[in-house]
This record gives structure tokens, sequence and C-alpha cells, in this order.
């Protein structure tokens, strides 16, 4: 549908920046730019501000200047959802060259005495290896592997609708997600299981929350991303790095006429060019600093009262070759959770939830390289790890992450020859949704789940006509899925300017 549409201003707030448009994006991260190619797609004028000198928000790929020529994903490496979206199955990455590389396994879970628990790719190889609790991995993960499309459906939904496409067929696929769920969200966790393999490798996928363990919130991600790593293209890495999504989406923007400006913080109304409808790929926070009075009182209130999560720390290395895994199949590994058995885990995510730091922190790593040769240059490669701690930490982690990863893998430290840490304290300043290290945009608890960011029935509306959120602080929640922004800039056609047709995504 082109320019021409009838349109009815959408709100009363009107930006005092300069420059006009029909719509203002805030944030040019993965659902910040969905968003802006919908509108783009739908005939729209579209601005996008940036406060960041480079776009991409929670997927870039830069050069961090730890060694020449190597490049590290500041934020998400390794892309579970990216194939898996409606969002981009419409928008089609491999058309626009962005290729996804698929590790034979997808995760893997080192286990004291050498031992480890391996996520391939082939459901079949996996259960076989699991020996006694093949069985029960097939008949949790596998049965929901074999129907990914209603497990993406359920999960990645807008939480306050019945998913299209779900009744009638999807039904019995949603009730076993939910009964898996209850199980593995309780102390009952461990009933199915008779080895200690297979439930820690459910749960450093469920460590994906940062949240403790067992609880709902994980057990939701344990079951979609694991279920996710047997189907399709897995638990893909882009090729180069993340960021090639990022930028495929900002490409196809300027194509259809939008705009992004990066270095343009926006702290206030007068930092917004005049425009019809704003759209938010923020949290809740930055919209009631930005509108402050323009947002009513209850709504001010509601916003406010979003509550944010435990923090990670970021420890970029460079390694002169592979990590020297004791178990030799981790190699091969995209990703590999560093938290020993289910009770270690569970029991360094309470620490962390009690405000401690973790003596062996729940870590997450990834070599790249281990599907994409192009990330190593002159010998060097990089190694992307995350370190779970309290909310707001300003502790430099390395040494704990590099004493941990040692521990399974001796040697580690004759391989570094750099690297960068990051804190929880300071994550925001390459990404302002990260409050206080919280990658997610806001706790992933079961009310955030469904009550995200607010109670409203319409989760992406702030309660000031014509503006929205549509960043991981909205349904679905965390995930470069683009999903938040497409639900958002959807409604925000409609409603603002009268467009119903979903525009078409594809090259």
């Amino acid at each position: 549908m082109g320019a021409e549409t009838s349109r009815q201003p959408g709100g009363r707030v009107r930006g005092h920046g300069e420059g006009h448009t029909e719509v203002v994006v805030v944030g040019a991260g993965p659902n910040g730019l969905a968003a802006a190619v919908t509108c783009a797609r739908a005939g729209l004028q579209v601005t996008v501000l940036e406060a960041q000198p480079t776009s991409g928000g929670g997927a870039r790929t830069l050069d961090l200047g730890l060694a020449d020529g190597i490049v590290h994903d500041v934020c998400s490496a390794v892309q579970a959802m990216a194939w898996a979206s409606p969002f981009f199955r419409a928008f089609d990455l491999g058309a626009r060259g962005v290729e996804l590389l698929t590790p034979e396994i997808s995760y893997g879970q080192p286990l004291p005495d050498g031992r480890a628990g391996l996520a391939y790719r082939d459901l079949d190889r996996t259960v076989d290896e699991l020996g006694v609790d093949g069985p029960a991995w097939r008949s949790l993960v596998g049965r929901l592997s074999e129907h990914w499309p209603d497990v993406v459906r359920v999960a990645l939904g807008d939480k306050r609708s019945i998913p299209p496409g779900l009744v009638p067929r999807g039904v019995p696929t949603a009730v076993a997600f939910g009964l898996a769920v209850l199980e593995q969200g309780t102390r009952a966790w461990d009933r199915r299981f008779q080895g200690d393999v297979a439930p820690a490798l459910l749960t450093g996928v469920a460590a994906h929350a940062i949240t403790p363990l067992p609880s709902f919130a994980a057990a939701g991600t344990a079951l979609l991303l694991g279920s996710l790593a047997h189907a399709g293209e897995g638990w893909s890495i882009p090729r180069g790095g993340s960021g090639a999504i990022t930028d495929a989406l900002r490409a196809d923007l300027e194509a259809h006429g939008g705009t992004v400006l990066t270095g343009r913080p926006v702290r206030s109304v007068a930092d917004l060019p005049h425009a019809h409808a704003y759209l938010f790929d923020t949290t809740p926070r930055t919209v009631v600093e930005v509108l402050g009075d323009e947002l009513p009182a209850r709504a001010r209130r509601a916003l406010g009262d979003f509550r944010y999560g435990d923090g990670a720390a970021k420890v970029d290395f460079v390694l002169s070759g592979p990590v020297p895994w004791t178990h030799p199949e981790l190699a091969r590994a995209g990703t590999v959770h560093v938290g020993g058995t289910r009770a270690q885990m569970a029991a360094a995510e309470a620490q962390v939830a009690a405000g401690r730091h973790a003596e062996r922190p729940m870590t997450l790593v990834s070599d790249p390289s281990v599907v994409d040769e192009t990330r190593v240059v002159g010998g060097l490669r990089p190694l992307w790890s995350y370190a779970h701690v309290p909310a707001g930490s300003d502790v430099d982690v390395t040494e704990a992450v590099t004493a941990h990863i040692e521990e399974f893998a001796p040697g580690f430290r004759d391989v570094v020859v750099a690297s960068r840490c990051v804190p929880a304290s300071q994550m925001s300043r390459h990404n302002q949704n990260y409050v206080g290290g919280d990658i997610s945009a806001g706790a992933v608890s079961i009310r955030q789940m469904f009550a995200r960011p607010t109670m409203r029935p319409d989760p992406y509306a702030t309660g000031r006509e014509g503006v929205y959120l549509c960043s991981s602080s909205t349904p679905p929640g965390p995930g470069v899925h683009g999903l938040g922004g497409w639900f958002a800039a959807r409604r925000a056609m409609r409603e603002v300017f009268g467009i119903t047709a979903v525009p078409d995504l594809r090259p």
C-alpha cells in the first residue's frame, strides 16, 4: 500500500526537533529496524534515531581493537530464532545474502570428569548418545522439535491473542508445550531423568533466562530454544557475525526511502522530529524519561513498575587456537554452556538472584569459527562469552570466566592472546536497553512473560496515542527475531494511518 493511503494523525505528542517525517523509530536494534522496514514497505516515510555511532543494537559486529582484523559480536552471537521467526521468514534473510551457518552440535554442556552433554543438530544422534535418558529427551524436547512451527506460534506470539494458524492442528503441541513447562519449571524437573547429563544439557539452555532455577520462565526458554536446536537451521551463526542480519534490515529500509541517523540520542521530546507515530525500541524507562508528563499518570506509573533482571558481564577473548576442551566433541559445538551439573547451575543462579557473585558463574561461550572460517585472521580467532552476575555489578569477571573455562578446558589460558571485559554496570553504555546489564531488557519471569511490559490489552501501547513500544521489553521478549517491531508497527499502521494490509517483506 503506497504513500497515498488516507491517514489520520494519531496522537497529541508532537516532536519539537528539526525535520518532519511520518514515523519515527527510536533505536536501531533488530526490533526497531524490523518496525522501520515494515512501515517503509507500507509506503510511509520513516526516520530511525540511534544513539550509538553504529546501528544494530544487540546484533552488531565490531572491531574492538583487540587484534588486527578480528571482529566480535557486541551482544548476541548465536541466532537460534532468526531462521524460525515469522518476521525473518517473511523477510527472507537468505535471499539477501545473509548466510546462516549450522554447527553439527548446536550446544554442549561440559561436566566433571571429562564428560559432556551434546545437543546435535541430529535429534536421533542426540538421543543415542544420551543413553538411558535418550527416550526421555525425545519425548520432552524431540516431540516439540518435530512440531517447531506450533512451538514458535505459542512462544513467540503477542501473549494477548491466539496465534494465527495454531487452532485446531497446533493445539496438541501447545498443550504438550504447556505441560512440559509445568514439569521443567518446578522441582519435578528431575523425575523423567535417570542420569545427570540430559538434565544438565537442558538446564544450560534454561539459564539463558538469567533467572532462578527451576522456574516457569526458564523452562519456557529451554523448551523453545531446545526444540529449535534440532529443527530447521538449528542454533545458527551468521557468516561474518550477527551484524549481517541488521545490515540487511538497514539496507532494505534505505532502499525503501527510510533514513537511519546514528549518534542521535533521544533524551526528551525536544530530540524528536515532528511525526504522526513514534515507535520506541527502548525499555519502558526510556519512554517515561523522554515523554515525561506527555504520558498519562496511570500509564507512567505502570511503565515505571516494569522490573529489570539480573545482569551479564561480557568477556571478549582473542585466541591463538581452539579452546582445548577435555571432551573433544565440544570443539564442534556452536555454543557451550559452562556451568557444570544441573545442581551447580541452579546454585550459581540462586547466588546471583540473591545479589552475590557466584564463584563459578554461569557462563555462555561461543567460538564462531567452529563454522565460519572467515572469523579466523592470521591464526587468531574471537571467543564470545557472557557470565551471569547481579544487576549493576561493576566487577571485572575476566579471571572468574577464564578459571571456569579452564576447569573444563585445561590449557585455555595458554591460547588467550587478548581479552576485554564489559562489567554489567557498563553494558548500557553500548546499549541503553541493558539496564544494569540486563540483556533481556526486562526480567524474564512468568508475570513478565504475559504482562510485558504492563497488563494493558495491547502490550505495545504506551498510554499515549500514536506512541508505541517495540523492544524486547514487549512480547515475545528477548532474542533476535524482529517480532516486537513487526507486531508494534502493524498496530501503528492500522491505528494511526488506517493501513490494514500487512506489507510484503520479500526482496
